[in-house]
Formats: structure tokens, sequence, C-alpha cells
């Protein structure tokens, strides 16, 4: 059997399509490890702590129209599978922490943004 897999995803930022290249999320779980005076001499186990989510994403740098990316606060971050039935994921709460331009010879001048959420849901 044929098996389809994800491909391009659209970005929103509170409603707002932006023209996306790249984006890499990383999911920090905050669990630890606990070590503990055993005569095992090893770990015995981990303490569950609180989720971290860190989203690179690099956009292309629009004439106008371009949105204030260091005054994100509060944003909502939707990506979905642009094929019919895929689930979408949603992270809830972002704002920026590092904004930085590339221009190249080669591209056309791009955004590289690092962003923080609070939350993520699947929708």
């Amino acid at each position: 059997m044929l098996q389809e897999y994800a491909g391009a995803v659209v970005l929103e930022v509170d409603g707002k399509e932006v023209e996306v290249i790249d984006v890499s999320i990383n999911t920090r779980t905050g669990r630890k490890l606990v070590k503990t005076m055993n005569k095992t001499g090893r770990a015995k186990g981990f303490a569950k702590g609180i989720a971290e989510y860190d989203l690179s994403v690099t956009v292309a740098i629009p004439l106008t129209g371009d949105l204030d990316w260091e005054a994100i606060e509060g944003a909502k971050l939707t990506i979905y599978p642009l094929s019919p039935g895929g689930q979408r994921e949603s992270y809830l709460d972002c704002f920026s922490t590092e904004i930085g331009d590339k221009y190249s010879v080669d591209n056309e001048a791009r955004r590289d943004l690092k962003l923080q959420a609070l939350r993520k849901v699947k929708e």
C-alpha cells in the first residue's frame, strides 16, 4: 500500500500567513535524571519537569507589510500539512527571543527568528 507523508507546511502568525523558507522545532521535555545512592551505582529514575518549545523560523523579507517580529508576544503559530486530513500543530503564547537578517548574492533576503512557545496543541 502506498504511504503518504507530510510535505510542505503553511505557517500562520495570528491569522496572517507568513512566507516561510524553513521551520525547525525543538522540544525539551523537562525531564531530569534523579541520581540516588544505591548498591547498583546507577540512577534509577527521573523527575518530570516543564516542557519547553523552541522554534527556529526562516522567513522571506517582504518589501511591505512585514511583521514587527521583535514585538511578538502571545502569538499563535499554526503549522499544518497542505494535504487534506493532515493534523495541525499549534504553538500558543509564542514570543520572540532573537531576530537576525541574512542577505546573500544568490538568494532572497531572509530573516531568521528564534521563538519560544509556552504550549503545544494538536488540532
